[in-house]
């Protein structure tokens, strides 16, 4: 099978499509043919970072997400050619991923699908909208009413919590740092530019989606109303961690603050995403589409950030 493989610092010029062998099937595995996938960040820092970490196996096929058909059950109880999406778990990093034909993967991490939409329209929902969905409603707990702030927002995540939060009847205040990017926030209800200091800017928000991160996680917990919610989801700044951060000064009183970690995705939540998608007849949006033989173009509009949205794979 074509598979990307890296094992070592690997910038996106540099990735390419190697010849492996299919798996083999074991117990508790299944073995999924690939159809497409999304692109992520956490992909972008693997290549450029994290491949040097101990725990990463190596060499190793990228891709924490992917859409297709069971081609070898093992010993499920699925049947071959059933839809499925995989995502998370140690995907294309304990284990080779989905940049590839064909993905090994175990069966905690793979969810039997019922869907009309094209696999183009399904790659772009498993790691994007699971994440956003965790974010929203089991940590902001959002409710019709509510004024959403996303910070960070010209991202695939930001545009599928766009999405959901209009759906269920939100006010939806957005950022981004780039003047230019702002024309693309429309279907918020407020797009504004984001120079580092929104606190005394923003006006009625009661939950906040923070995809930038620890970089300005100090001053969205101070940019939400008291009563409010925080839930710090990205890290687009570029920042993973909050040095010396002190919760008892710095989370104003009557503030809360909570986080989202996508490892550990459910039937259950794959289920309601969809079945949301169908009753708000929503398209997934996507950003670009290519074919996995162009995906180091891919790669390298994804490092270069050229594209707004989900990168969709076909393969």
């Amino acid at each position: 099978m074509k598979a990307v493989v890296i094992n070592g610092i690997t910038p996106a010029e540099q990735v390419c499509i190697s010849e492996l062998p299919v798996p083999q099937v074991k117990p508790g595995w299944v073995l999924v043919r690939v159809r497409a996938f999304g692109m992520n960040h956490s992909e972008q820092i693997l290549r450029l970072q994290e491949i040097e970490a101990p725990y990463i196996q190596k060499p190793v096929v990228p891709g924490i997400e992917c859409v297709g058909e069971i081609e070898n059950p093992s010993d499920s109880s699925w049947a071959k050619g059933q839809r499925v999406v995989a995502l998370m778990g140690g995907m294309g990093r304990s284990f080779n991923g989905s940049y590839a034909e064909y993905a090994l993967l175990p069966v905690r991490q793979v969810f039997p699908v019922n869907t009309a939409l094209s696999w183009e329209a399904l790659g772009a929902v498993p790691e994007t909208w699971f994440t956003a969905w965790g974010s929203l409603f089991e940590c902001l707990r959002l409710e019709a009413g509510d004024t959403l702030l996303i910070r960070g927002a010209t991202c695939a995540l930001g545009y599928a919590a766009i999405a959901i939060a209009k759906a269920q009847g939100c006010k939806v205040i957005a950022t981004t740092h780039r003047a230019e990017k702002l024309s693309l926030l429309e279907s918020a209800d407020e797009a504004v530019l984001d120079d580092g200091r929104l606190t005394g800017r923003i006006h009625g928000a009661n939950k906040a989606l923070d995809l930038v991160g620890p970089k300005f996680l100090r001053d969205t917990l101070t940019t939400v109303d008291r009563g409010g919610i925080v839930c710090d989801t990205g890290v687009l700044g570029g920042v993973y961690a909050l040095n010396g951060f002190d919760p008892i000064k710095e989370i104003p009183n009557g503030v809360y603050l909570t986080g989202f970690f996508s490892n550990t995705p459910t039937q259950a939540a794959i289920d309601e995403i969809l079945a949301f998608l169908n009753k708000h007849r929503i398209d997934p949006p996507r950003g670009a589409v290519y074919d996995f033989a162009d995906i180091r173009n891919a790669c390298i509009a994804l490092d270069q950030g050229k594209i707004n949205g989900k990168i969709v794979i076909r393969v």
